[in-house]
């Protein structure tokens, strides 16, 4: 379950909607100004997360090796912004 929040009404129950997050497994979308900043999730549904974002990196990962090719390291480095300047 997925609860709208202004970070004013997170900070002034903060144990409180801690509790519902960590205990209760509710998410909690934090606003600022109006407009949806952060999400406050549990470490259980953060592991989920990040172990979806690992498999989709394989994923990704193995196409990539399927398909082959060679990128220049120079290329490379200019890509990533890494060119000595």
């Amino acid at each position: 379950m997925t609860n709208q929040l202004s970070l004013t009404e997170l900070r002034q129950n903060l144990t409180e909607n801690l509790n519902r997050v960590s205990e209760r497994g509710e998410r909690l979308i934090l606003h600022r100004n109006g407009k949806p900043s952060a999400a406050l999730i549990s470490c259980e549904d953060l592991a989920l997360l990040e172990a979806l974002e690992d498999q989709l990196d394989i994923k990704a990962a193995l196409k990539a090796r399927k398909e082959g090719g060679r990128v220049k390291w120079t290329d490379l480095k200019t890509e990533l912004g890494l060119d000595d300047e």
